[in-house]
């Protein structure tokens, strides 16, 4: 155990701070740190371990001291963590987190949230994972875990630094360095534990909508589907199938004969998975709210009285699933509810989340009466992170007692570290843009670099309606992730792949064609991530984490061996498609399905994939019973690959009745030879047929046939042969992209209010004393300010960054600052009469950032901006409520003598401050903050800059230095918007003199 190096900061008797002390846990290269030995024993229970002792009890094995060894700093109640790392390390995971792969730069705080709408900025989605994936530069690996439940704020911000602020006191595990990411994500699941084994048929496509209003349709799109030859698998129930959106009941009407749908269904090859939210209606004589209400396993208030918030059904109360009483209870219901044929179920809206509130969630004073190997009784902010994970393990232990032959399907919208334990995950309420599109390539991938390797997005989007182009190449690579379902919102256009005409129809079913005859290699890749932990879909650096130059690569992953190289740009299809591939060797291949919105597909040297036919379902019997194998060599000649079988559901593999191939192949004397190196298991090897495809390049291949478990050649013929096969294959491949019918560009056009227009060119604003420069095609931003009388230039900036920005949310850059703004009003002035501009610009999620910009009447010397985020077209899937977003003015000025300026002010309770560059950033809230007023102070010129506010609108100023710059940023405060409730902030600046 390393030495306590804490120390008590000068001039402060609450703070404390140096290194962690430590101690090996649970494996090789695993430590726990911790901020003392109190600190140590007053910990609470992991909830993320899949045993909590294993976090508690070190190791006596030899071991070596970590190479790296967190700080820690305590004041006021939070416990600071950082830990530096060599300079070039790259930073991922963070679990589900929108935005860029590489996430230095990035600020993520850990707090489930209803996020409808959400953007690339969005700073807190619907699940947390206080975890961070460092790659170091010479391609080795470290994760660190901050173990607590709470609200944690994971600050990547400083190059090679991650640092975790959370409430005093928790631990933090660190696992490695070890060789590889890889390796790294496998003792990580040693800890929080593995995936669920899903059952094979939850592999399949599935299709969603809210809501298929009856079972007529249902039926009716599931005939769809096998009438149009697209495969498919399963058919989901949204909220609308119940009574009144009572949990556990079916609407009499609509779906008067819950057992007849699924027999309907089972009959064609389909499954119904049902959705079943937290919210339980409060209504005397509802059976679920009567038993809970016996059973006393609600959420409390603070008072021991059950919490009442609106959801779905109006007045509504909650599990308190904290407690195995009320886990026990809810797991009965859900076994009572799968004997009406249900095959899955859908968790949704378990944050929790709740209408009408600003929060929207329970109050953070709410009771939760939990076990004690959960943490014992605790607020809610304690527990509201895993609100969603212990529903959904509720939710699987309940299937488990329906039936325990067969495997449950758990998708969970909340969730948290161990949550993959229990149940797969979506990307939650996206928008149908190719900003959407391009961003589920990385949210997928961050979520399998945090140890949930079961995910994948709404494909086409969930709200908004997608345009042919944008769902048919989402289909392309969506068809390849993990999770693969199409689901889109209320009020929206169809979205079944044959509802935006037959070229998007025909991509659809090539696409999903390829996920079927590859689901062999998905199903051995998720029972090895089952039995081992390793990922199945991850960042294309994987194949070669030392090559720096693949560590930001956002439009392709690998699946296994298989990269994966897709567009998720508009008017770039494969056939202009730029790919970087890792070193070594990598073998182009399709299945003569090549078309300009598909991805493209490689394997890599050295593998061996097994590959099926492309079947309409998962469980529909292969006519022939045969099986290939694509073979790509490496540069010694040799490959390997594994096929697992079972019967696809239940649990009898982990009796032995399964079987594990281990397929090798040799090249020798122009001769490649095919074996079995190693079977395990007891399942029998089915009697058939064997194809071997031998990949050369270019897509072309040699083949031959022969039986399963026997010996096979394949004889290579000579170079110039290779060569001609391979120029003709890549002919061939260029005539069939040519010819494919492409999706239609039919792209939404801009539309507005009467009279709006875009412009491409600066525009300007002028007064007698100021003259302004707007650009409304990125951001709306104001690039440069110049003072007349002064001749100063206040700010200055590029037309694409810097200059005078807004954003819609706490995080840097956030939705706001770079999206095209539309002009909606443009007013010369004339004889006195003011100048102004008004700019909206789309921020997604059916809001607004609205500005207007203007010299008042006869005040030629103040410019004015009022600045508003509005909800447009928030969807009722929120309650008419907005993701939360908060106004953050953010202008750049520029320092014209820095060593001579300053930032002065009078806060709230009349205290005066003067801030100076060497400050560095600094933040004023509450009644420290500007009494309505600040100055950006030049002492050379003897020149004022003021900033005048309205101080109800603005909660927090900050002051950011920079070098030659200062940021003087206003906040709102951060809440979601309605129709009815806007964000506004008024703000006005002012040139003056001083003594």
């Amino acid at each position: 155990m390393a030495n306590y190096e804490g120390q008590v900061a000068s001039g402060s008797s609450d703070v404390r701070k140096g290194n962690m002390i430590f101690e090996a846990i649970l494996d090789n290269g695993v430590f726990r740190f911790d901020c003392s030995v109190d600190n140590r024993e007053a910990a609470y229970p992991s909830i993320s371990f899949v045993n909590s002792k294993d976090r508690e009890t070190p190791i006596t094995s030899t071991h070596k001291d970590p190479l790296y060894n967190p700080t820690f700093e305590c004041l006021l109640e939070q416990q600071v963590v950082q830990l530096e790392l060599p300079i070039g390390t790259s930073l991922y995971g963070t679990g589900e987190v929108s935005g860029q792969l590489e996430r230095t730069g990035k600020r993520v705080f850990t707090w489930n949230t209803d996020a409808w709408g959400y953007g690339p900025g969005t700073s807190s989605l619907y699940q947390s994972h206080p975890w961070v994936l460092a790659v170091l530069p010479n391609g080795e690996a470290l994760g660190i875990l901050a173990d607590t439940t709470r609200r944690c704020e994971i600050d990547l911000r400083k190059e090679s630094t991650i640092r975790f602020i959370a409430p005093s006191s928790y631990p933090v595990i660190t696992f490695g360095p070890f060789a590889s990411p890889t390796e790294v994500l496998t003792s990580l699941s040693k800890a929080i534990g593995t995936v669920f084994m899903p059952p094979k048929w939850s592999l399949g496509y599935q299709q969603c909508r809210w809501s298929y209003l009856s079972d007529q349709r249902v039926l009716e799109v599931a005939k769809t589907f096998r009438e149009k030859s697209i495969p498919c698998d399963v058919i989901w129930m949204d909220i609308d199938y119940m009574d009144g959106f009572r949990c556990f009941t079916f609407d009499k009407e609509r779906f008067r004969d819950p057992k007849s749908l699924a027999e309907g269904l089972h009959y064609s090859g389909f499954k119904g998975i049902w959705m079943l939210d937290p919210g339980i209606k409060q209504e005397k004589g509802y059976f679920v709210y009567d038993s809970g209400s016996e059973n006393d396993v609600w959420v409390q208030k603070a008072d021991g009285t059950p919490f009442v918030g609106d959801v779905w059904p109006g007045p509504c109360v909650f599990p308190d699933y904290t407690q195995s009483k009320a886990r026990a209870w809810w797991a009965n219901l859900v076994k009572d509810f799968v004997s009406n044929g249900v095959d899955g179920i859908w968790n949704d809206m378990n944050e929790p989340a709740v209408f009408k509130s600003v929060t929207k969630t329970m109050p953070e004073s709410n009771v939760h009466r939990g076990d004690g190997e959960l943490g014992g009784c605790q607020n809610h902010s304690f527990y509201h992170n895993v609100y969603g994970l212990l529903m959904a393990r509720s939710t699987y232990e309940g299937m488990k007692l329906a039936n325990e032959n067969k495997r449950p399907f758990v998708l969970t919208r909340a969730g948290f570290s161990g949550s993959q334990r229990y149940a797969a995950t979506w990307t939650g309420d996206n928008l149908s843009t190719w900003e959407h599109l391009h961003m589920s390539i990385s949210m997928v991938l961050q979520l399998g670099l945090s140890g949930q390797p079961l995910s994948g997005p709404d494909i086409g989007g969930f709200a908004g309606d997608a345009t042919p182009r944008l769902f048919g190449r989402w289909m392309g690579v969506g068809s390849l992730f993990p999770f693969c379902r199409g689901h889109s919102e209320a009020g929206t256009t169809d979205h079944e792949p044959w509802s935006f005409g037959e070229e998007c129809e025909e991509v659809c079913r090539l696409a999903l064609k390829r996920r079927y005859r590859l689901i062999h290699l998905i199903y051995t890749l998720f029972y090895f991530a089952h039995t081992r932990g390793t990922p199945v879909a991850t960042p294309t650096f994987f194949a070669d984490p030392k090559d720096l130059s693949l560590r930001k690569l956002e439009n392709s992953f690998l699946l296994g061996p298989v990269l994966v190289y897709a567009s998720t740009t508009c008017n770039q299809g494969l056939d202009k498609l730029e790919v970087t591939l890792p070193k070594g060797i990598w073998l182009g291949f399709d299945f003569s399905d090549a078309h300009p919105d598909l991805p493209a597909l490689y394997l890599k040297g050295g593998s061996i994939i097994p590959v099926g036919l492309p079947l309409q379902h998962v469980g529909e019997a292969n006519p022939s019973d045969d099986l290939t194998l694509l073979v790509a060599l490496d540069e010694s000649g040799k490959a390997e690959g594994f096929l697992f079988e079972d019967d696809g559901d239940g649990y009898e593999f982990t009796k032995g009745n399964y079987l594990l191939t281990h397929y090798v192949a040799e090249l020798q004397s122009s001769i490649v030879t095919l074996s079995v190196r190693k079977a395990e298991g007891s399942w029998k090897r089915p009697k058939r047929r064997l194809h071997i495809q031998l990949l050369l390049g270019g897509g072309a291949m040699l083949d031959t046939w022969g039986v399963d478990g026997e010996v096979l050649h394949v004889n290579l013929p000579s170079e110039e042969e290779v060569s001609k096969l391979v120029s003709t294959s890549e002919k061939q491949f260029k005539e069939r992209l040519e010819k494919a019918i492409q999706i239609p560009d039919v792209e939404d056009e801009v539309s507005g209010p009467k009279g709006m227009e875009l412009s491409r060119t600066p525009i300007e604003l002028k007064s007698s004393e100021w003259l302004l420069k707007v650009v409304p095609w990125i951001g709306g931003r104001i690039i440069s300010m110049i003072h007349f009388p002064s001749g100063t230039q206040w700010l200055h900036g590029r037309i694409e960054i810097s200059g005078y920005e807004e954003y819609s949310g706490t995080e840097y850059r956030s939705a706001g600052c770079s999206e095209e703004y539309s002009i909606i009003n443009r007013e010369l002035g004339h004889a006195g009469e003011e100048e102004s501009v008004l700019l909206e610009g789309d921020i997604g999620g059916g809001l607004v950032l609205q500005r207007q910009i203007y010299f008042p009447k006869n005040a030629a010397n103040i410019i004015q901006i009022n600045s508003s985020i509005i909800a447009h077209s928030v969807g009722a899937g929120s309650g008419g409520f907005s993701r939360l977003v908060c106004l953050r003015i953010h202008p750049t000025f520029n320092l014209l003598h820095p060593s001579e300026s300053l930032v002065s002010f009078t806060s709230i309770d009349g205290s005066t401050h003067e801030v100076f560059p060497d400050g560095g950033e600094q933040i004023f809230e509450g009644h420290l903050i500007p009494n309505g007023e600040w100055r950006l102070v030049d002492k050379c010129l003897g020149l004022a800059l003021v900033n005048r506010f309205n101080v109800t609108e603005v909660v927090k100023c900050l002051i950011h230095w920079d070098f030659g710059t200062v940021n003087l940023e206003l906040w709102s405060e951060s809440r979601p918007v309605s129709d009815q409730s806007p964000i506004r902030v008024s703000h006005q600046y002012e040139v003056i003199r001083i003594p």
